[in-house]
């Protein structure tokens, strides 16, 4: 399911090139004496996925692992929404100065 597929593309020439499927190895039976050929030994099937071990040792760390994740998202977060606070407070008072300022020009 994970691995990747290779699509199969015409080349320019016209000639299609197939995608190579992995074959099982076969072994080549000889017949017994008696004319029968003995039935082939089964093949063991691999799992293309390998299995991971997770211990308590492992599973401690990832939990920590992912707890810090947490908390370095977390922390990042909120300090660009106290970034965005501060700048909106500094143009409301850049504003609020402004007006004041032209308040003051117009009685004068």
């Amino acid at each position: 399911m994970l691995q990747p597929r290779i699509p199969v593309n015409p080349l320019p020439t016209g000639i299609v090139t197939p995608l190579l499927q992995p074959t099982a190895p076969t072994t080549a039976v000889e017949p017994t004496p008696g004319g029968h050929a003995p039935a082939p030994a089964p093949v063991p099937v691999t799992s293309p996925r390998t299995t991971v071990q997770l211990t308590s040792g492992r599973a401690l760390a990832l939990a920590a692992g992912g707890g810090a994740v947490v908390l370095v998202v977390g922390a990042v977060l909120v300090s660009m929404l106290l970034a965005v606070a501060i700048t909106g407070v500094s143009v409301s008072v850049c504003a609020v100065v402004l007006k004041s300022l032209m308040n003051q020009e117009r009685k004068h």
